[in-house]
């Protein structure tokens, strides 16, 4: 059986009916304060954050955390079956008559309440047997900008991956961004997530993405949205503009007598499917920009333009 572990609730410094947002937050502010990459060569902080991190990893989740409250650290340890715990808790329970007291030799109960996968001893030869069984999938938090998101990147992780026994371990993981990742989507990283038992394979890592808001881009699935200011003269007399792109920038042509809300259509500017590889478009938006703070004299010659203005702009209101 594992060694005695400290209190996961105080380990979080939360009460036991705390609710998941209570968890999380606590969680967070601990993770960010002790992270390794914020305390390189700490080997307290370091420790620290294992704890942390193991302690979020079993009352995040609320299967864990309902097994924990019901049997405390046991229920932590791998291959743990629930329903064979109970069993024995009917039949005297952890604290109950003894080994005897449970109708079979005590080391078999043991094996059957942690499901065969830890080693029994069987009653004829002596010998140990074992079962395997793979490692949990981890999940991580990753926040991308726009354009990392857009273009693909290569990011170093600081992982805490739980070793057999359930202790997280930090490890750096490489993950792969592809080009077009969008918000919420997911990246696996095959056999980096909690390591497996009695020769089982180790689990997945998977990255849940999250991107941060660009200044001037908008995404619509594969296509980039932008707005283009472009002033009376321009829209008018139409122009050639040069706007950013993925890969710089591009020169659009704007037609004259172009008005607001105007989509000129850039083809193969957009972001890439990750899967295929194809391009979406880039829609820019016509946006007239009217002049502000003008002097007498440039106020003087719009009002001249005015005379050039086309009647009846209004005329659909008309009953």
């Amino acid at each position: 059986m594992a060694a005695k572990r400290r209190d996961l609730y105080a380990v979080l410094g939360v009460p036991r009916d705390a609710d998941a947002d209570t968890i999380r937050k606590a969680y967070r502010q601990l993770a960010r304060k002790h992270h390794p990459d914020v305390n390189p060569g700490d080997g307290a902080a370091e420790d620290r954050f294992k704890q942390v991190s193991e302690a979020y990893a079993v009352l995040s989740d609320t299967e864990k955390r309902k097994l924990y409250d019901e049997f405390g650290d046991v229920s932590l340890e791998a291959g743990f079956d629930a329903n064979a715990a109970r069993a024995a808790q009917q039949m005297g329970g952890f604290g109950g008559p003894g080994p005897e007291g449970f109708g079979m030799p005590f080391e078999d109960l043991l094996g059957t309440m942690f499901g065969g996968a830890r080693s029994a001893r069987g009653r004829a030869g002596g010998r140990r047997a074992t079962m395997a069984w793979r490692g949990e999938d981890l999940e991580v938090a990753l926040e991308l900008d726009f354009l990392e998101a857009a273009r693909g990147t290569t990011r170093q992780l600081s992982v805490a991956r739980p070793d057999a026994a359930g202790n997280p371990q930090i490890e750096r993981v490489s993950v792969r961004i592809p080009p077009g990742v969008d918000e919420g989507g997911r990246i696996r990283v095959p056999g980096k997530g909690a390591e497996g038992g009695g020769g089982g394979p180790p689990g997945d890592l998977y990255a849940r993405i999250r991107v941060r808001p660009h200044a001037f881009f908008r995404r619509d699935g594969r296509n980039i949205l932008l707005d283009l200011p472009v002033t009376i003269a321009e829209a008018t007399l139409g122009a050639r503009i040069e706007i950013p792109t993925l890969e710089g920038t591009a020169t659009v042509s704007v037609p004259a007598g172009s008005d607001s809300g105007r989509r000129l259509r850039l083809r193969g500017k957009g972001i890439a499917d990750p899967k295929s590889g194809a391009r979406g478009d880039l829609y820019a938006t016509v946006q007239i920009r009217v002049p502000v703070g003008l002097d007498a004299e440039a106020t003087e010659k719009l009002r001249a333009l005015a005379a050039f203005d086309p009647p009846g702009i209004r005329k659909d209101w008309e009953t």
